[in-house]
């Protein structure tokens, strides 16, 4: 006659929420009492009892008996009830604080990843400078070998450009500055 089981979550927070719950006797009654309380089964049990209090005639009309203890009931129900809500309030929170934190540990990350890319766009910037100073003053790029490349023709008649080593003054021999 037990009421089915509520799924257990898949959210890691929610699971460390529910792992916590169930080391309190307490929390365990009640989250079984309210689990039934909320089922058919339990709607099913009360029109059984109701019909049978009245036919079997345990007290007569005005059932002042079976008024006392449904009110009694309802104010327990009422309870129940309510914790409830709270629990569903604590299943809440715990997933409100989980993104939170969520939500810090994304922004940190992007904090850094713009940190990343500053110091990127910096370099980048530093290597720019020092090719525009490098061609400014003359001298070649580092890593060139001061080649320059020179018109040839190939076997079909097309251009070819091949490279050739030019003395440090970027000036072949017998050539002079335009």
């Amino acid at each position: 006659m037990s009421a089915r089981s509520l799924p257990m979550p898949v959210n890691p927070a929610l699971l460390k929420h529910a792992e916590q719950r169930r080391k309190s006797l307490e929390n365990r009654a009640a989250d079984q009492i309210t689990r039934f309380a909320g089922s058919m089964t339990f709607v099913y049990l009360h029109i059984i009892w109701f019909s049978a209090w009245i036919i079997l005639g345990v007290e007569h009309y005005p059932y002042g008996l079976l008024t006392m203890i449904v009110s009694l009931e309802a104010i327990f129900l009422s309870t129940f009830v309510m914790i409830s809500q709270n629990r569903a309030d604590e299943k809440r929170q715990v997933l409100a604080d989980h993104q939170w934190q969520t939500v810090q540990e994304e922004e940190q990350e992007n904090e850094e990843l713009l940190q990343l890319s500053n110091q990127i766009l910096e370099l980048t910037r530093a290597i720019h400078q020092m090719a525009a100073a490098q061609s400014a003053a003359g001298a070649h790029p580092a890593g060139s070998n001061g080649a320059q490349p020179r018109s040839s023709r190939g076997a079909a008649g097309e251009r070819v450009d091949s490279p050739t080593k030019e003395p440090s003054g970027g000036l072949a021999p017998g050539k002079s500055r335009p």
